[in-house]
Parts: C-alpha cells; sequence; structure tokens
C-alpha cells in the first residue's frame, strides 16, 4: 500500500491510499469500525436520553402540565445549533436531528398524558 499525504485548503490532512493487488484495505476498516462505535455510542446514549424523557412525560401527566414547551424547545434548538456550528457541523442538521427527536419526546408525553 503506497500513502500520499496532502493538505485541504483549511489544513485537515488527506491521506491517499491506493492498494495493490488483493489488499484489503484496512485503513478504510479502521474508519469504519470508529463509525460502528460512534453509532453504537450514538444508540446508547438516545437509548437513555429517552428513558429519562420518558419519566419527564410521565411526571408531566401526573403534574397537570403540558406535553410541549414551546420556550424549552426554542431554547434547544437555538443551543444546539450554537453547539452544531462550534462543532464544525451543518446547523440545519443539528436543528433537524434535535427537531426529530423533540417531536418523538412530546409524542411520548402525550401517550403519558392519554393513558
Amino acid at each position: 500500500m503506497e500513502r500520499k499525504n496532502e493538505a485541504d485548503p483549511a489544513g485537515t490532512p488527506n491521506v491517499a491510499y491506493t492498494m495493490g493487488s488483493g489488499d484489503e484495505d484496512e485503513v478504510l476498516a479502521g474508519f469504519r469500525r470508529s463509525i460502528d462505535n460512534i453509532d453504537a455510542a450514538l444508540v446508547h446514549m438516545l437509548a437513555e436520553r429517552f428513558r429519562i424523557t420518558q419519566s419527564v412525560g410521565r411526571y408531566k401527566a401526573q403534574s397537570d402540565l403540558p406535553p410541549a414547551d414551546p420556550a424549552r424547545e426554542k431554547e434547544q434548538i437555538a443551543r444546539l445549533r450554537k453547539l452544531a456550528e462550534a462543532s464544525n457541523l451543518d446547523p440545519e442538521f443539528g436543528e433537524k436531528f434535535i427537531r426529530f427527536i423533540i417531536d418523538e419526546v412530546i409524542r411520548h408525553h402525550q401517550n403519558a398524558r392519554d393513558n
């Protein structure tokens, strides 16, 4: 395998690999293992987040509070957009992601209220 280092205009290294005949691309496999680990962590974190928000939904139902809190949602979206920008993540994607989660949480809270 031959390795060639270059950098893009922002200074991020771009590493190009050329494979010989029959070689496995270990670099790509390593990247994929890392992505798989991150995906697993995301699933576990989301599961924990939803366990907590389900408790919030039960509390809201018992306390006769509304399932949705538009002011809190607005604050969360603004906060996460800033986090996305600071992390070099598209803030539009960040907003869509948190909006999807918020909508699911509200649905859970509505179910808790109705049951």
